[in-house]
């Protein structure tokens, strides 16, 4: 297996590492190990596929009727 060394990391990431992988109850290496692993698995989408599903989103709900959340919260909120 590879390895790799990651060199001058600010003190505050290490630290919000380490807090990360006590709250999931790992070590500080599988905590970035299982970051590292995920980032690596993630699709890319580059900005033409991004354009190009937005559209079909707004293609396929376009006539549709949309509620204004911000207004609905609101209503909640004021009662």
């Amino acid at each position: 297996m590879a390895q790799i060394l990651v060199r001058d990391l600010d003190d505050a990431v290490v630290r919000k590492l380490k807090a990360r992988a006590r709250s999931y109850g790992r070590s500080l290496q599988s905590e970035v190990k299982a970051i590292l692993t995920h980032a690596a698995s993630s699709p890319v989408v580059d900005m033409e596929t991004a354009r190009r599903l937005s559209e079909e989103i707004r293609r396929r709900s376009k006539g549709r009727s949309r509620v204004d959340s911000a207004a609905l919260l609101r209503q909640e909120r004021d009662r």
